[in-house]
């Protein structure tokens, strides 16, 4: 691909969505080899990062109803990765762990990140990694997201008017 010339944009915004669309869509064939879908594989990893974690907070954190987290959750319970226990603190909620066999499929999860990171990075030398890598944490950090999940992000879709007439495009 040609560098940005003077005059000509450099589709930076495009690139990190195509590219985007190419290692999210990579991840989610790797977690399914385990069976595991992209937002469990999110979910593990935050309780792996955030032991007792409550469903509530999960919601929050993940920007989703809480009544998708509880089929989430339902989910990795009845295949023995997560367990939900009462909180001591507040006995209305329940706290979220892994269980041992959650705990190995984080460690597997790693192992898979990793290798994912290492074959979409390739083209890059370690001094181009680095930056890159600074680069897109100050962009996350710049638009409030969090570093260690991807939230729902769904916003309205935007309506434009179409050139044909006023109906939308």
């Amino acid at each position: 691909m040609e560098p940005a010339s003077p005059g000509r944009p450099s589709r930076a915004a495009f690139l990190l969505s195509q590219l985007g669309a190419v290692a999210s869509s990579r991840f989610a064939v790797r977690t399914r080899e385990i069976g595991l879908s992209p937002s469990d594989a999110g979910v593990i990893r935050l309780l792996g990062r955030e032991p007792g974690l409550s469903q509530r907070s999960l919601a929050d954190r993940l920007g989703a109803v809480p009544s998708r987290v509880v089929s989430l959750i339902d989910s990795l319970q009845e295949r023995g990765l997560v367990e939900r226990t009462r909180s001591n603190a507040d006995r209305r909620n329940y706290e979220l762990h892994l269980t041992d066999a959650g705990t190995a499929v984080l460690r597997e999860l790693r192992e898979i990140a990793e290798k994912h990171e290492a074959e979409l990075l390739a083209p890059l030398n370690r001094e181009q990694i680095a930056q890159l890598g600074f680069l897109l944490a100050q962009l996350a950090a710049g638009h409030g997201l969090d570093a260690d999940l991807h939230r729902d992000v769904a916003r309205e879709p935007v309506v434009r008017e179409s050139r044909v007439g006023s109906r939308p495009a």
